[in-house]
């Protein structure tokens, strides 16, 4: 995780910046995710989809699945 803290003379805090990994890792998951899933096969049932792609955003962030609600999919075939 990155962060940036800028304090005031007093010692309170003016500005904080925090990067957690899941927001630095957004590009590589999504491509993954596309990769993945098109491996699969992208005419495969919707639970198998939504499994695989659970699995792939886990390697990345296994707790994401915890803070969210998790993986919601919609197929527009």
């Amino acid at each position: 995780m990155w962060h940036r803290y800028d304090l005031s003379d007093t010692g309170l805090i003016d500005y904080a910046r925090i990067v957690p990994p899941t927001s630095q890792n957004q590009g590589r998951i999504e491509e993954d995710l596309r990769l993945s899933l098109t491996a699969v096969g992208l005419d495969r049932d919707a639970d198998t989809l939504r499994h695989t792609g659970e699995m792939v955003i886990r390697n990345y962030d296994p707790c994401i699945s915890c803070a969210t609600h998790f993986l919601r999919l919609n197929l527009d075939r």
